[in-house]
């Protein structure tokens, strides 16, 4: 590309049209003169060859991707990230924000994928290392899209729980029970307190836990446990599967008394979510397996918060994410991200409920309610009601006296003094983790 051609891929974002343009940021590094390869970066992803041979037309104002702020972050790196391209030298690192033309792609997540972080962007010339960081939509685009069919507010109407968060289990062991036994964890689990009993993300319709068993008994069990506690309960059945069962299985399971339902997001596809959204009846919660390959590496992949808003788009009610701790390998800040995003005004799309997880328990209850700064997430142990020294109702009973001692403003260990579930989970959880919320 001649230094000529780069300026028709450069824009002041004040002087588009915005509704016509969703914005990215990326995270880039190249050989070269950046503005060059940010030049090649916005045609590859957009026009590529711009005109014909002989013709004096010029695609660029209509279909270009146009850079409307490039700062450079580095002009001395000894190499690329990761090893890339080695014996390289003089690497720039750069910011790139790019304003593209939603019409080269339509509202079709799938088309908008293969322009934004397809061939053109990971294969740009003299440029190996690329994050996509953001994406932002104008609401004139977001309009296409169904989004949410209950979100927060409708979540809560149907399990009829407000001004705390709502707390979720993991039924555990994860894949390896009958029907029977599974349904009977999820029912102790109901009576101690929790609002949605959960299958692994691991378990499918399976020959020894098939779904259709499965949920008709844990339908049965969610009915039961709501008459005893005068409480709504949700059961949440995983129907993670190829997508053309999904209709099939979200009908079993919704026949049998599931009332909402599990699928993992990327595995099976966002435009495979958004067909089953304009379908299902009862609300969708997403869960995260393959995104961490994408999103782990600080300079190159996708940031997790594109999922999170590229999943709220196409229909989830609620967003399992990557939490807090160690074991999540994902930092505090990119968490809040994906808080946000669930959380954010976002057009006429209904937010989703944020469920940040991993190796929690009721000693990490008030730390994850600090970090997030609002009672509108969800709260989704494993072993911390299934794994409980006294069983899931006592497990269950400790989530919610834990919860009432960050609203008493009373110590942890002070309230499980006189609460023996939630001691029994300090005793037990706590020797493998600092205790949480002991605060004045």
């Amino acid at each position: 590309m001649l230094d000529s051609d780069c300026a028709g891929f450069f824009a002041d974002a004040n002087t588009l049209d915005r509704d016509a343009y969703i914005h990215l940021d990326y995270y880039l590094e190249c050989l070269g003169d950046p503005r060059v390869a940010a030049a090649h970066f916005c045609a590859e992803q957009s026009t590529a060859q711009w005109k014909r041979v002989g013709f004096s037309e010029d695609l660029r104002e209509r279909f270009a991707a146009k850079v409307v702020d490039l700062t450079v972050l580095n002009t001395e790196l000894a190499a690329f990230s990761y090893g890339l391209n080695p014996n390289n030298a003089g690497v720039s690192a750069c910011h790139v924000t790019i304003a593209h033309p939603h019409g080269n792609f339509g509202s079709r997540i799938p088309n908008l994928l293969s322009a934004v972080c397809g061939e053109g962007t990971f294969f740009a010339p003299n440029i190996p290392v690329v994050k996509l960081l953001d994406i932002r939509f104008p609401d004139a685009y977001l309009k296409a899209f169904e989004g949410p069919q209950f979100g927060i507010d409708g979540l809560r109407d149907l399990l009829q729980v407000y001004n705390r968060p709502i707390f979720f289990g993991v039924i555990k062991p994860n894949i390896g029970l009958p029907p029977e036994a599974f349904s009977h964890l999820g029912y102790e689990s109901w009576l101690g307190g929790l609002d949605i009993a959960k299958d692994d993300e691991m378990l499918a319709d399976t020959p020894w836990c098939p779904l259709n068993q499965r949920s008709a008994l844990l339908g049965a069990a969610r009915i039961q446990a709501e008459q005893e506690t005068g409480q709504r309960k949700i059961y949440l059945a995983n129907i993670t599967d190829e997508v053309d069962r999904l209709i099939e299985l979200h009908d079993i399971a919704v026949a049998n008394g599931a009332n909402a339902l599990l699928i993992n997001a990327i595995p099976v596809g966002l435009s495979a979510v958004r067909m089953l959204r304009k379908h299902a009846t009862v609300p969708l919660i997403a869960h995260f397996p393959t995104i961490a390959p994408f999103s782990r590496l600080s300079h190159f992949g996708i940031h997790t918060q594109v999922f999170t808003k590229l999943q709220r788009i196409a229909g989830f009610d609620a967003i399992i994410m990557p939490g807090f701790g160690a074991r999540m390998h994902t930092a505090d800040a990119e968490v809040c991200a994906n808080v946000e995003a669930c959380l954010a005004p976002m057009g006429g799309i209904k937010n989703s409920l944020p469920v940040p997880g991993g190796s929690d328990w009721a000693g990490t209850l008030h730390t994850i309610y600090e970090k997030v700064g609002t009672v509108d997430f969800g709260f989704v142990p494993g072993r911390g009601v299934f794994g409980h020294p006294m069983g899931p109702r006592a497990g269950a009973a400790s989530i919610r006296q834990a919860w009432d001692a960050i609203v008493a403003d009373v110590p942890l260990s002070e309230y499980a003094a006189q609460h023996v579930e939630l001691n029994a989970a300090i005793e037990f959880f706590g020797n493998a983790a600092p205790v949480n919320g002991d605060h004045s």
